[in-house]
């Protein structure tokens, strides 16, 4: 008897959802967060980061320095894909139906903009629906967006349109958790995965903080410098609710009463983004403030020397300039940037009704701020006096740059913690030593076992929850495939590169296979029965896997291909697998 058939539904469905590992999945199961980013661990492709030429010296490298080593890197060999067409579509009904008795539709609001999450303002503005494509579509339908292992994220390189790997944020997310404990060396206590309802992302430990996001890093100067690249990177914090921090201690998550992380680790997150998203006013601050916020140039001017002479340009002019500039309006290059400006840019006297900026450097050097103290925020008011009359503005939009109060998953409920042992890897282990460990603590903790899933070994995995996954979650190969008759599809994927594209017993599901049109014998057999049983429901089909043989028997048909997963199992796959 197979994990899916003796299972309740809910564990039946949480084990299935371990393959596929959509965002909504995630959301429902915290668990499989986690589990993806031990999944990366183990796999052998991250492990081979440690000899590429990239990476030569590391070990001699601070940890700041081998994050921002471990960045490039990733930078150069992915990109970020949020394609509807990748993972194909689903509806509501069906989702609901999937997750009825464990979440219901109020619950799924929380999480999903499609089922009317409406958190981050600027999504909800633009028409979610619209601005991922779905327009065309009516309001039932809604992307999968499943979540990529490093092996389908390196598999992009081979579909059409793609030069090189691929994934969504998530994907790119645990993908940098991963390398960042395997290549990197940082161990798992200082890595804090957070996702909200539209992102995900990490928080890692070190120096004042880091943020990922998607293939970029933040760092908190760069957090405060106020380019359109940190902006979007702000967003989910600044506008969404954290619904999970997953450590290697445990999860919180926004819904559920109990959290598993350890109090401790979770009290040292908080302390520590807090810190990370709050910094001091000052002039170089303001610099990175107005930057951000454009339409309030207009009430500056900045003073600059220049061939011996004091020059004024309004500030809108100098920050119009650094577009295509190496300096900088906010740091010490501003006088090589006004250097660069032709002279008829410039005003020979100060401009009427305008802040001068260079005054903040004076005023900031002579007045501490304190952002909580209302006769400081009083104080730097009066410094805005210019013919716009927007002090009032800048003053709350200035106080909004430089504080962000995330809302932490526990931030209308009080959680009941209940913490079971950490993951207790750490970055001095080989690869089959963190194999082995994952494997011993297996039957105590679910996370560990959910990991062996979605990282496919079919050796140590009973084959129900993928099977499962495979024959009701995969509509890219059936979709794609509508136009061809039956024995035209069994040529299609006869003719597909005969390469999985994971290694030994571990395989690929069926949309993975059509995507990246290759793939094993086996896998080639489990996507025809994806798209026969959606064809002819009725036929029993049986799938047998013996020695280098995968057969499948389908109505009144036989289709045999050659495998070399030295897998050995037999099934009949009608109705439920």
């Amino acid at each position: 008897m197979n994990k899916a058939d003796s299972q309740a539904p809910q564990e039946a469905e949480k084990y299935s959802s371990a393959i596929t590992l959509s965002d909504m999945e995630i959301f429902i199961f915290p668990e499989l967060l986690y589990s993806l980013l031990l999944a990366n661990i183990m796999s052998p492709r991250i492990w081979a980061w440690r000899s590429h030429p990239w990476f030569d010296g590391l070990e001699k490298m601070n940890p700041y320095r081998r994050i921002l080593r471990l960045k490039q890197f990733i930078m150069d060999q992915y990109e970020f894909n949020l394609d509807l067409d990748t993972w194909g579509l689903t509806d509501k009904e069906r989702e609901l139906a999937r997750f009825r008795g464990i979440v219901d539709e109020d619950t799924l609001r929380q999480s999903n903009a499609l089922f009317g999450y409406e958190g981050d303002k600027y999504y909800f503005d633009i028409d979610i629906r619209r601005h991922f494509g779905l327009d065309k579509y009516t309001s039932d339908i809604i992307p999968y967006w499943k979540t990529e292992t490093i092996e389908a994220m390196d598999a992009f390189q081979f579909r059409e349109g793609y030069r090189q790997g691929a994934g969504e944020c998530v994907s790119l997310s645990t993908l940098y958790a991963a390398a960042l404990f395997v290549v990197a060396g940082i161990p798992l206590e200082d890595i804090y995965l957070i996702a909200t309802p539209l992102h995900s992302q990490n928080f890692v430990d070190v120096k004042e903080g880091i943020l990922t996001n998607n293939r970029r890093i933040v760092t908190k100067n760069m957090w405060f410098n106020g380019t359109e690249l940190t902006y979007k990177a702000q967003r989910a914090i600044r506008n969404e609710q954290i619904t999970i921090v997953a450590h290697n201690s445990g999860y919180i998550h926004s819904v559920y009463p109990e959290a598993s992380i350890a109090p401790d680790a979770y009290k040292q997150f908080q302390q520590r983004l807090n810190a990370f998203l709050v910094t001091e006013i000052n002039a170089e601050i303001m610099a990175n403030f107005l930057r951000q916020e454009s339409q309030l140039q207009s009430c500056f001017q900045v003073m600059g020397q220049c061939h011996g002479k004091t020059r004024y340009i309004p500030a809108e002019r100098l920050y119009a300039y650094e577009h295509n500039s190496p300096y900088r309006v906010s740091d010490h290059t501003r006088d090589k940037l006004i250097c660069e400006i032709d002279e008829d840019e410039f005003y020979p006297d100060p401009i009427p009704g305008r802040v001068a900026m260079h005054m903040f450097e004076d005023f900031f050097k002579k007045n501490k701020i304190n952002l909580s103290k209302p006769e400081d925020l009083e104080r730097l008011r009066s410094q805005f006096v210019c013919n716009n009359s927007h002090s009032d503005e800048i003053l709350e939009k200035l106080i909004d740059f430089c504080r962000i109060a995330p809302r932490y998953p526990d931030a209308e409920t009080a959680k009941t913690f209940v913490t079971r042992p950490h993951i207790a890897l750490t970055p001095d282990l080989d690869r089959h030593e963190v194999i082995d460990y994952l494997e011993s603590i297996r039957s105590s903790h679910p996370i560990a076992d959910l990991a062996f899933y979605a990282y496919r070994d079919m050796n140590r995995c009973d084959w129900g929850p993928f099977l499962k996954a495979a024959l009701e979650r995969n509509p890219v190969c059936i979709e794609s495939t509508q136009s061809l008759d039956d024995k035209a599809v069994i040529d299609r994927l006869t003719q597909l590169e005969e390469h999985s594209i994971y290694d030994g017993p571990r395989l690929a599901q069926p949309d993975e296979v059509w995507n990246f049109q290759r793939g094993d014998g086996l896998e080639k057999a489990l996507t025809l029965a994806t798209i026969w049983k959606s064809r002819h429901p009725n036929d029993i089909i049986i799938l047998n896997v013996s020695n280098d043989v995968a057969s499948l028997k389908y109505g009144h048909q036989e289709s045999t291909w050659p495998t070399s997963k030295e897998l050995t199992y037999e099934a009949v796959l009608t109705g439920d697998a």
